[in-house]
């Protein structure tokens, strides 16, 4: 039994007992502690400071849990590259329960790759230790990018083997996420036409992540709002960072507006709108540039849900969940546009000639194959008067050139309502929302290796360090700054991991 007590809840399970199935994780004989995110769990307010990894690792492991910890495994439907499954889950995972941190918000805490559940569908319910250390890397570049992410609280290595295309060291994730409720929960009773389960459902959402809204003439209509936007701000951020999802099915898209499921994800290098890294990907639906499209898709099938929660006649509901569902496109476009105005240094002022300029821009980027993160960075260096590292990406300078022209002129009348600000000044501001670096695959998947291959942790360590200061520029970040070679690039590919 675990020395650690934590108070848990278990709201979820209170309120819908019939969307989970309480589940043990398989034990694990010799468990080893070998990531805890520290600052994470002071931040949440857990006590671990001074709980020895020895107890630690078997806690996170999953074994021997006290008897006031009640693990279950969610149900869940979704629609997997455009096609619904009608059953899927929780298959290699269960939530141990709901932690209230000091300002009484409430997180589920997690374990991934925890052996097989009812849900498993055939799958063995193990991790292997590289993807469960990539969803660190990958959460904490998010996070410290600003992005709204679940977060990775700790990884233990099982010390047995899973066998994928070649056996590999087994792990197991610890994940934290302010809920697990999936555009996939709700088709999971909307399916099966429980419109009990799925009212208590929406309700509790509300509750949970929305009780402001709990009170409206039209709660579930206006929750949809409220989660419209919040995945508008998330595929913008994604977007103006060049981070793709990978695998964005409706069971992966979470009404908290965090991103989740870090198996197939990349960050590009080269501005490429058609980029897919994603080898279970064959078609690109889920490319680049096809990501706010594919979310505006996951979204009306969650509004499709809402329909036996609304009142009156099916056709004026089918009229008024259309007629918000259409407005996504431009929710969208306004956090793009308002992110991509930061990152020229456009903070005081707004035109609509904006999105041309950022356009064109782009387009600059795209026709000299220009790598996507230093070439926003190196704006910064235009304004303190150094164009040379732009002028050499590209092969007619005179376009870039020209471009620049554009963008100064555009600076001066941004500049005209401030009282003052140097281009020194407006440079470090665009430094605060353009990264010096990102996690470039070639440099997760050398830290993965070592990791993984040869229990060499030293790269892992100094990567997670980097990235959690992406927009400084130092010792610690500089070696992590240069792109990948263009020949790794281009027959990269992402996995799963199950």
């Amino acid at each position: 039994m675990s020395d650690i007590t934590l108070p848990l809840q278990y709201s979820y399970i209170e309120a819908l007992p019939e969307g989970c199935i309480e589940w043990q994780p398989d034990a694990i004989t010799t468990p080893e502690l070998v990531y805890l995110n520290r600052p994470l769990a002071k931040q949440l307010g857990l006590e671990l400071a001074s709980v020895d990894d020895n107890t630690l690792a078997p806690f996170f492991a999953g074994n021997g849990l006290p008897e006031t910890i009640k693990p279950f495994a969610q149900a869940y439907t979704g629609h997997q590259f455009g096609h619904l499954a009608p059953m899927l889950g929780d298959g290699r995972a269960v939530i141990l329960g709901e932690w209230l941190d000091s300002n009484e918000n409430r997180w589920d805490i997690a374990l991934k790759g925890s052996g097989r559940t009812p849900f498993s569908r055939g799958g063995d319910g193990k991790a292997a230790l590289g993807p469960m250390l990539r969803e660190v890397l990958l959460s904490e570049a998010l996070y410290h990018l600003g992005i709204a992410t679940t977060r990775s609280l700790a990884v233990v290595a099982t010390n047995e083997p899973v066998q994928r295309q070649q056996l590999l060291p087994g792990a197991i994730l610890t994940r934290l996420a302010a809920s697990h409720i999936r555009i996939g929960t709700f088709e999971y009773f909307a399916t099966r036409n429980d419109v009990t389960n799925l009212k208590a459902l929406a309700d509790y959402t509300l509750n949970r992540h929305y009780p402001e809204l709990a009170q409206q003439q039209s709660p579930y209509l206006a929750m949809l709002e409220a989660v419209m936007q919040k995945q508008a701000r998330l595929v913008a951020s994604w977007i103006n960072c060049g981070f793709i999802h990978g695998v964005m099915n409706t069971d992966n898209i979470l009404l908290s507006g965090e991103t989740v499921d870090f198996g197939p994800c990349a960050f590009i290098e080269q501005y490429k709108p058609g980029a897919v890294f994603s080898s279970i990907d064959q078609h690109g639906r889920y490319a680049y540039a096809n990501q706010p499209k594919i979310m505006h898709w996951n979204l009306a099938r969650f509004a499709e849900t809402l329909l036996p929660l609304l009142d009156g006649e099916d056709s004026q509901k089918v009229e008024v969940l259309t007629d918000t569902i259409n407005r996504f496109p431009d929710r969208y476009r306004q956090q793009l546009i308002s992110g991509q105005r930061q990152k020229l240094g456009l903070f005081f002022s707004e035109e609509d000639g904006d999105t041309e300029l950022v356009s064109q821009w782009l387009d600059l980027l795209h026709q000299n194959k220009m790598d996507f993160t230093q070439a926003w960075r190196n704006l910064s260096r235009v304004l303190r008067g150094d164009d040379t590292p732009l002028l050499e990406q590209v092969k007619e300078p005179s376009q870039l050139t020209d471009w620049l022209a554009r963008w100064h002129q555009r600076l001066e009348r941004d500049a005209s309502h401030t009282s003052s600000l140097t281009d020194s000044q407006r440079a470090e501001k665009m430094e605060q929302v353009n990264p010096f670096i990102i996690a470039r695959n070639h440099q997760v998947e050398a830290a993965l290796t070592a990791a993984s291959d040869n229990n060499d942790y030293h790269l892992f360590n100094d990567l997670l360090s980097a990235l959690q200061q992406p927009f400084a520029e130092n010792e610690t970040t500089r070696p992590f700054a240069t792109p990948a070679p263009e020949e790794f690039t281009e027959r990269y590919q992402t996995f799963c991991g199950t």
